[in-house]
This record gives structure tokens, C-alpha cells and sequence, in this order.
């Protein structure tokens, strides 16, 4: 099956399925997705510093190559308003750039972010993503947000501004605000409510499309291009052409930092798309398969004059309720934008500035995930603390160092909780014909006072160790304490946890009493065994169930002490001298 052509070329697999129903429904999902793509593919390129045509040849050959070699038979591929920040600010640290260098420079990380991606595929990397905190991908999404309606301020308001950095920008655009052109804001703000009212009216409308046109009408009927107000000019009308690009040893060295947060960046997305639209499909994604889709889709870009690109969102979700059955859905709108693109070049001449600015303001109110913040700043103020804190590195530093960081904080988070394993006080349930264990606390049970019952649920590794001796120890104070762990919720046990066991063991055994282990799941005990620990230990410490456990322990309870408890925690209990009869054999 490895060795199969499906696996590393999945259109084989959906192309045998293809029939005239198909391929119909296909097409008129890949026209709803030519008309959605053609303004964003514009605007996306707008926010990268890169012509607007690059958008566009952007969406037609990476949303084509992402199609036939991916995994998700939905998720349309091509430029995203995320990376396309994330790109603008590595090249942007390059410092003054022609705009031929510029160019090159993003065509270098393109090319450099497919290789990184290709390789984390064929390496089986693809649940590398899982270790990145939704928490951490919200806060990203909002902090670049905020540095895109940042970045187009000075479109929305007619100004020129020269600053880098999100304060510095603000700073800028303030002493600016005397100079604004009243008609470039007018026909921002016209662009910006018309999108808002189409898209309010009918939620699956062209409502960027209409938005745009309605600037762009507003500023003829203004005359807007004769009152200072920029336009985007007329497209090439040219297919993608074929470019080579630079890998030097300088530019390695410059672009590949940027170029692997870039792609690190593109997978979660990309991933996150495909798993979100396969919960309504129903289909089953690989994730390796979808990082070498993501990766060729960019290897081919960088020499078809493509920058990064990444799933949409809201391309996917469009593309799926526009009733799409196969990738076909997506290689059929890059078509029709490419007819688009040939025949109808002219279709930006008369497009403004302020109305480009004005839909990507929308753009990127909508990466901003307003319920989904609300809810964790009220029910964790641990992840509250991690959303600012990736909100907060993404405004004032280097956006790749951003991504960084928030990767730094999901894996501190990550270790943070998992090395902190619930460690509880168990006992039988005494009113239960089958005396199931459960929680001490919960269910106000009764304990033995001579056996703590205790379950872990989490790995013993080298990073919970210290938390779970700690726990351990409180449990067991005593001397002459006697232990049995409940352990069907590990899954793993380095090391440095037989080592802490040890001690445990020794602990108790000096003090008179002792610890055993019920429950541990098969693959943990090979482990065990196959590592010489479980002898190390001691195999008689080792029970299959917790029934078997506590049977062999408890005919080595202190009789006397039995003979004073109440309790009766165990079902063995009933055979040991109750406390009336010893009040009746003292009287005797």
C-alpha cells in the first residue's frame, strides 16, 4: 500500500469517481470561486507589497497543484491574508528593495517554504501542527489582523507614510491625519459599507466584489483619479510566467528563518482548513499528504511567479457549500481565472487604492475571532494570559519571531499541563453491589486507614516526576503507609519515572510499609519488561487488576487496627473481626 502511486498522487484516487454529474457540480463551484478569489487574490497581494497580479497568478497555479496532490478533496489553496503579512514583514527587515528585488526575494521564500514543507511531509511530520495551541493560531490571527488594518490606513485615508512597525506606524499615521483626502476616505468607507450591507443581505454574496465596484464607481463618478486618489492600473494579461529563483548562500542565509516560520505558519492553516471542512464532508485528511500538497504547491509557485501560499478559509467554505464533490472544483476555478486574467486584463484599471483598502479592512476584521476570545477570556485565565501574550509579540516584534514565540508558549503550555498529571484519592463505592472505584472527593467515600489508593492519569516522564513524587509523598506521610497505584491512565513511563518509583518503593518499605501498581496497560508493561524495570521493582508489586491487588493486600492489614475500623472500604472487610465483637470479646 506505501508503495502504491495513490498514495503520494491522490487524484488517481477521486479521478476514477469522476462522471458528468461530477464534473457539472465542480464547474459551478470553480465559477463561485473565480468570482470570490478574483478581489481577494488582488487584495492578498496588496498586503504583501507585491503587484496584484502575483495574487492572482498565485490562486490559479498553487491552488492547482494543492488540489491534485493534497489530501482534502475541498480546501482551496492560494494566497491568505496570514502569510501574506508574514511575508511583508521578512522582507520588509531586508530593508530598501527595488521592486524586481522585492520580487525575487519573495519568490526565494516561496520556494524555500514548499522544500520545508515537502520534506516535514515525506518525513511523516504531519501531526507536528496538533503541538500549536488553537489558543496560540487565534491570537497570531488577531495580532496580524490588526497589523493589516494597520498597514492600510494610509490607502483608506489618502496619506503617504513611511514607517516600520506597528507603533511606529500608528505614531505616523497620526501626524498624518491633517493631510487626509477626504475623497479617497469617502470612497474607502463607500467600498467598505457596501461590502458590509451585501454580505449582511446574503452571506454567501460576492459581497468583496460588489464592494469594490461600488469604489470603484464611486470614484468615477467623482473623478477621484483627478483629486490625488491612486489606482491599481491595468494586469498584464498574461499567464504566469516561468521565473527562477535566487538560491545563493546569502540568501539562504537571510530568508530561511523567515521562510520556515512562513511555512510552519502555511501547515497550521492548511491543516486546521482541512480538518474543519472534513467534519462537514466526513472525510478522512492525512496530514502528511496535505504537507506535500502544501509543499509542491509552493516549489511550483516560486518558479511560476507565485509567493506563499496557504488554504482559505473562506475559499474552502464556499467552495463546499457551493456544492463541490472533487479538487476538480478548484482546478476549474484557476481556469476560469486564468480566462479572466487573459482576456479581460483591464478589469483593476480603474480600481482605487482606498477601495482596495476598505475590503481588506474587512478582510481582516473577519480573522478576528471575536466569540472564540470571549469565551476563553471567561473560562481561563491561563489561556487569556497566552492570547495576549501571542497578540502582543505579533504587534511589536518581527512576525516570524512571532510565530516562534507563539510556538514556544503552545509547547510550554503543552508541558505545562502534561507535567502536572492528576494524582487522586481513589476508593470503592460502598453503596455499589460492585464496589467500583471512584473518586474519594467526589463521592465523600470512605478510606481504608491502613491502604491509600491512589490513580494517576497522565505519562510518568521526566518532566511530571517531580509533581507526582510530591503528590505521592503527601498521600503517604505516614510511616507504615501502604500504597496501591492505580495505573490504567499512564501511557508511557520513562526512566525517570522507574527511577522515581524507586525511590517510592525504598520510601516506603524503610518506613514499614509498601507500594504496589494495578492496572497498567499491556504496552506500558512490555515496555517495563523489555527494559529490565519491571524486575528492578519488583514483578510481585505488579497486579493485572485492581481487584487482584487488593485481595493479595489485604490479608496483611494489621488485625488489631481492622478490628477497630467501622468502615468495611473493602468487600474482604466482611471477613475480618468487626468492632462489636471486639467491644464483646474485652467484656468475655
Amino acid at each position: 500500500m506505501a508503495s502504491s502511486p495513490k498514495r503520494y498522487l491522490p487524484f488517481l484516487r477521486w479521478g476514477r469517481g469522476l462522471d458528468r454529474r461530477t464534473l457539472s457540480a465542480d464547474m459551478m463551484a470553480g465559477l463561485t470561486g473565480a468570482i470570490l478569489v478574483l478581489p481577494q487574490g488582488v487584495a492578498y497581494a496588496f498586503i504583501a507589497g507585491l503587484p496584484p497580479e502575483v495574487g492572482l497568478y498565485t490562486a490559479i497555479v498553487a491552488a492547482t497543484v494543492a488540489a491534485l496532490f493534497g489530501s482534502s478533496w475541498h480546501m482551496i489553496s492560494g494566497p491568505t491574508a496570514a502569510l501574506s503579512i508574514v511575508l511583508a514583514s521578512v522582507i520588509g527587515g531586508l530593508g530598501t528593495l527595488t521592486p524586481d528585488q522585492y520580487l525575487g526575494a519573495a519568490l526565494t521564500i516561496t520556494l524555500l517554504v514548499g522544500l520545508i514543507q515537502l520534506a516535514m511531509g515525506l518525513l511523516r511530520l504531519g501531526n507536528l501542527v496538533s503541538f500549536i495551541s488553537h489558543t496560540v493560531v487565534i491570537g497570531f490571527t488577531s495580532g496580524a489582523a490588526i497589523l493589516i488594518a494597520t498597514s492600510q490606513m494610509e490607502h483608506l485615508l489618502g496619506v503617504s507614510i513611511d514607517a516600520q512597525g506597528f507603533l511606529a506606524e500608528l505614531s505616523a499615521l497620526f501626524r498624518a491625519l491633517p493631510d487626509i483626502n477626504l475623497y479617497a476616505l469617502a470612497i474607502g468607507l463607500i467600498s467598505l459599507i457596501t461590502s458590509l450591507v451585501a454580505r449582511r443581505l446574503h452571506r454567501r454574496s460576492p459581497h468583496l466584489l460588489l464592494g469594490l465596484a461600488a469604489g470603484s464607481l464611486a470614484c468615477w463618478l467623482m473623478d477621484g483619479a483627478a483629486h490625488g486618489v491612486a489606482l491599481v492600473g491595468t494586469l498584464p494579461g498574461t499567464l504566469p510566467p516561468v521565473t527562477l529563483p535566487e538560491l545563493t548562500p546569502d540568501s539562504l542565509r537571510v530568508l530561511t528563518s523567515g521562510a520556515f516560520a512562513i511555512a510552519l505558519l502555511g501547515l497550521i492553516e492548511a491543516v486546521s482548513i482541512a480538518r474543519a471542512i472534513a467534519l462537514r464532508s466526513r472525510q478522512v485528511i492525512d496530514g502528511n499528504q496535505e504537507f506535500i500538497g502544501q509543499g509542491l504547491s509552493n516549489i511550483v509557485g516560486g518558479f511560476f511567479s507565485c509567493y506563499a501560499s496557504s488554504g482559505s478559509f473562506t475559499r474552502s467554505g464556499a467552495n463546499y457549500d457551493a456544492g463541490a464533490r472533487t479538487p476538480l472544483a478548484s482546478v476549474f476555478a484557476a481556469l476560469l481565472l486564468s480566462l479572466i486574467l487573459v482576456f479581460a486584463p483591464g478589469i483593476t484599471a480603474y480600481l482605487p487604492l482606498p477601495a482596495m483598502a476598505g475590503g481588506i479592512l474587512l478582510i481582516a476584521w473577519n480573522l478576528i475571532d471575536i466569540p472564540h476570545i470571549v469565551h476563553l477570556v471567561r473560562v481561563s485565565r491561563h489561556e487569556a494570559m497566552v492570547l495576549v501574550a501571542t497578540v502582543s509579540a505579533t504587534l511589536l516584534v518581527a512576525l516570524e519571531f512571532a510565530i516562534y514565540i507563539g510556538v514556544l508558549l503552545s509547547l510550554v503550555l503543552y508541558l505545562k499541563r502534561t507535567s502536572r498529571p492528576t494524582v487522586m484519592e481513589v476508593a470503592p463505592r460502598q453503596d455499589h453491589p460492585r464496589r467500583l472505584i471512584r473518586n474519594v472527593r467526589r463521592y465523600q467515600l470512605e478510606q481504608c486507614p491502613q491502604l491509600k489508593i491512589l490513580r494517576i492519569d497522565g505519562s510518568l516522564f521526566f518532566g511530571a516526576t517531580d509533581h507526582v513524587q510530591r503528590r505521592l509523598r503527601a498521600f503517604t506521610a505516614e510511616p507504615g503507609s501502604r500504597a496501591l497505584i492505580i495505573g490504567k491512565g499512564i501511557n508511557f513511563i520513562d526512566t525517570a519515572g522507574v527511577e522515581m518509583l524507586l525511590q517510592e518503593v525504598r520510601r516506603l518499605t524503610d518506613q514499614g510499609g509498601e507500594l504496589m501498581i494495578s492496572s497498567l496497560k499491556g504496552s506500558v508493561m512490555d515496555e517495563l519488561c523489555r527494559r529490565g524495570d519491571l524486575k528492578r521493582i519488583g514483578e510481585a508489586r505488579f497486579f493485572e487488576t485492581t481487584e487482584a491487588a487488593i485481595t493479595s493486600i489485604t490479608p496483611a492489614l494489621d488485625p488489631d487496627v481492622c478490628q477497630g475500623c467501622a468502615k468495611r472500604v473493602f468487600g474482604e472487610c466482611a471477613s475480618k473481626p468487626s468492632p462489636e465483637l471486639g467491644v464483646l470479646a474485652s467484656q468475655v
